[in-house]
């Protein structure tokens, strides 16, 4: 088949490469005025006072006192203050905003600001967990009584930062019905709307949220938008003037949500023919100074604690810790990486320990259909994992290098992972919580338009959902419309993250055209709108775990080629090589620029992104120094895709958004493995950590 034959043009591709779209800081209003924010300066303590300067004509201030609704974060644990009120836990908390017209006037009145505190000791440490989870499977206690050796590790995962192209930014104002409107760089246009209501105390019809041209998210604009659109708005309703705040790379790196630092100890229980008869798994989370979404994040760590193995006796607990640093949130993956990375490493290591192939350890544990999950489910569909490791083991020549590289002095590697991610919100929650909508309309001209709330960052959702619409509807794609969701014009679907965009949203996209097609009258304007109804086999309990933890799952296989240099400790990503299912492929193009992406971002999580905490504050703080991969780090890449129709997505589609970059780390460090011949337990395996494994006597 010839490559991208049956892809189509993004429907953003020209106004982005004109720079004709409108990003946040594009967009202007008269009689604007602009916000920079008064932060914590604070680990944890008590405020004593705020002294401000005086304020010239026209400039303003605001604080938990001007809040006419709840003092909250309209998340999935609503901890997290608007504005500090009394208290701080963070340095960079946010305690007021300053509002008027220039900025270099209010970043002057911002640092003549003078916060006193009466400070307290601050947590730093995992020894605080204020979220707790835990599950079994089989009888692990009972398998270590048959166990013939114990095999215990301990590996580490540390910050990784988003870097999307375009910073944090948000506007609100009164629109021409004048209600209040917000606009700004978001992935979760509904999520804003709830947060604003609620700390501004107003009705679901004096919200509007509408969604310009966003440049890029990652998981960092699905939460964090709400905090500062909820402070802008309650500056524009008190002033009844268009308020923005957009944040430089320096405010976005310092004090914006990161993926979870982890530490996970898993013990293996070895019976005889070196069967794995049981894991212990405990997994500690970095949260921050709130809860925020970390309760989900942990969650989804450990369903994906055993990865694509099926172990028959599991003890699984996980913790999340409050600390006094900058709270942590969604990014891709959302708490998948941290165990991938670990469960991957350590059944390698196990294969090492018991002088076993590891490949041959892998076949005789990987899941196929009809087998009980991590979480006591089942796995429902084909499962076709085998096939992947194979193809991609072809691509790379994997088994060859292997033993090539094997030989002293060569300094090249190769490794390989394989792994999955499920693909919507966790158990029922698609259809018992979210129950996302979507609406077709067909004027009288018998144009299509296509409205939900999913938002666009630069992946391709305008264009593929605008596709299935219009390859089911057997109409050209010209004759549809897809526009950037505004919560007056769109229904629900539910939030653009959790890898649910095709699966979920796509899947009701294709169920309502084909019932359109079915009333189908030229010249006449018709609607119809789809409820997502979830397959009728998932069932799930939140309190126990217990259960189908996903509507479905896709599947990956990376392999990664580096090169070690022994006296810098530099690694060079030299090639790579992926396979995936993702059920059938909706646009070829986009979907492999989609993994091509979340490859280039895992490897970086991988090997490359550093990012130090200390005493609270970040030492990375621009990209200048965090070192993400750039084209010159890029190497070469293969990508295919191996077709298994899903029958719950749209066209036989599954996510794919998350799975490129869970397996990307543990691929690397197999590779490192392989160069340098000792195990590595944390990333990112950096010269300095790479120093001090080889210098390490073991």
């Amino acid at each position: 088949m010839e490559r991208y034959k049956t892809s189509t043009p993004k429907v953003d591709f020209l106004p982005k490469v004109r720079g004709e779209a409108k990003f946040t800081d594009d967009i202007s209003f008269p009689d604007m005025l602009f916000a920079v924010t008064l932060r914590s300066t604070c680990s944890r303590g008590k405020i004593k006072s705020i002294k401000l300067p005086e304020l010239p004509e026209g400039y303003y201030y605001f604080g938990a006192k001007d809040i006419p609704g709840e003092n909250v974060v309209n998340i999935i644990f609503s901890d997290w203050p608007v504005f500090a009120d009394g208290k701080v836990n963070f340095i960079g908390e946010s305690i007021g905003i300053f509002v008027g017209n220039n900025k270099e006037i209010l970043e002057n009145l911002r640092d003549s600001t003078i916060v006193e505190y009466e400070e307290e000791t601050p947590i730093f440490d995992f020894s605080e967990s204020y979220i707790h989870k835990a599950f079994t499977k089989g009888n692990y206690e009972e398998a270590k009584k048959k166990a013939k050796q114990v095999i215990k590790e301990t590996f580490e995962t540390n910050y990784q930062e988003q870097a999307y192209l375009e910073n944090q930014g948000i506007i609100a104002y009164f629109d021409e019905h004048n209600k209040l409107t917000l606009t700004g760089s978001m992935q979760c246009p509904f999520y804003i709307k709830r947060a604003v209501m609620r700390s501004c105390a107003l009705k679901d019809n004096e919200v509007r949220v509408v969604q310009p041209a966003v440049g890029g998210a990652f998981g960092g604009k699905e939460h964090y938008p709400s905090m500062i659109g909820s402070q802008v708005a309650i500056a524009a309703l008190k002033l009844h003037r268009p308020v923005k705040m957009c944040f430089e790379r320096l405010e976005d790196m310092t004090y914006t949500t990161k993926r979870h630092p982890s530490k996970t100890e898993y013990e293996a229980l070895i019976g005889e023919n070196n069967d794995i008869l049981g894991l212990k798994i405990r997994v500690k989370l970095n949260g921050g100074a709130y809860k925020g979404c970390s309760g989900v994040v942990l969650s989804r760590a450990l369903i994906a604690s055993a990865n694509v193995y099926v172990i028959e006796n599991l003890d699984v607990v996980g913790d999340v810790y409050m600390t006094n640093t900058t709270p942590t949130a969604a990014f891709r993956g959302f708490g998948s990486p941290q165990t991938i990375f670990a469960m991957e490493m350590f059944i390698h290591h196990i294969a090492k320990k018991l002088g076993v192939d590891p490949l041959e350890l892998q076949y005789k544990y990987i899941a196929k259909k009809g087998d009980v999950t991590t979480n006591s489910g089942h796995f429902h569909d084909d499962i076709i994992l085998k096939e992947l490791m194979e193809k991609a083991m072809e691509m790379s020549d994997y088994k060859r290098k292997v033993k090539e590289y094997a030989k002293p002095g060569c300094n090249k590697g190769i490794g390989m992972s394989v792994f999955l991610h499920g693909c919507g919100f966790t158990g029922s929650g698609e259809s018992e919580i979210i129950n996302g909508k979507v609406k077709l309309v067909k004027d009288e001209n018998d144009h299509v338009y296509c409205y939900a709330s999913s938002a666009e960052m630069g992946q391709g959702n305008e264009t593929t959902l605008k596709r299935i619409v219009t390859n089911t509807l057997g109409i050209p794609i010209e004759q549809a419309t897809m526009n950037y969701p505004d919560t007056d014009v769109v229904p629900d679907s539910g939030p653009t993250a959790a890898s649910r965009t095709i699966i979920i949203v796509g899947f009701l996209f294709e169920k309502c055209a084909k019932h359109l097609k079915e009333i189908w009258k030229p010249g006449v304007r018709q609607e119809y709108v789809e409820t997502y109804v979830g397959p009728e086999y998932i069932h799930w309990n939140e309190d126990t775990m217990q259960g189908d933890a996903y509507p479905g799952y896709a599947w990956g296989v990376n392999i990664v080629e580096v090169e070690f240099d022994p006296i810098t400790y530099q690694v060079s990503v030299l090639n790579t090589w992926s396979t995936y299912d993702v059920g059938r492929v909706v646009d070829e193009r986009i979907a492999v620029g989609q993994a091509d992406g979340g490859l280039l971002q895992g490897l970086g999580y991988g090997y490359l992104e550093t990012m130090k905490c200390e005493n609270g504050k970040f030492k990375n703080r621009n990209l200048s120094d965090y070192i993400i991969p750039t084209f010159e780090d890029a190497p070469h890449m293969e990508t295919a895709f191996i077709d298994n129709p899903f029958p719950y997505g749209a066209n036989g589609a599954k996510g794919m958004g998350e799975l490129t970059l869970v397996g990307a780390a543990p691929a690397v460090c197999l590779a490192i493995e392989s160069a340098i011949g000792k195990n590595l337990q944390k990333i990112p395996a950096n010269p300095e950590y790479l120093m001090e494994v080889m210098k390490h006597e073991n």
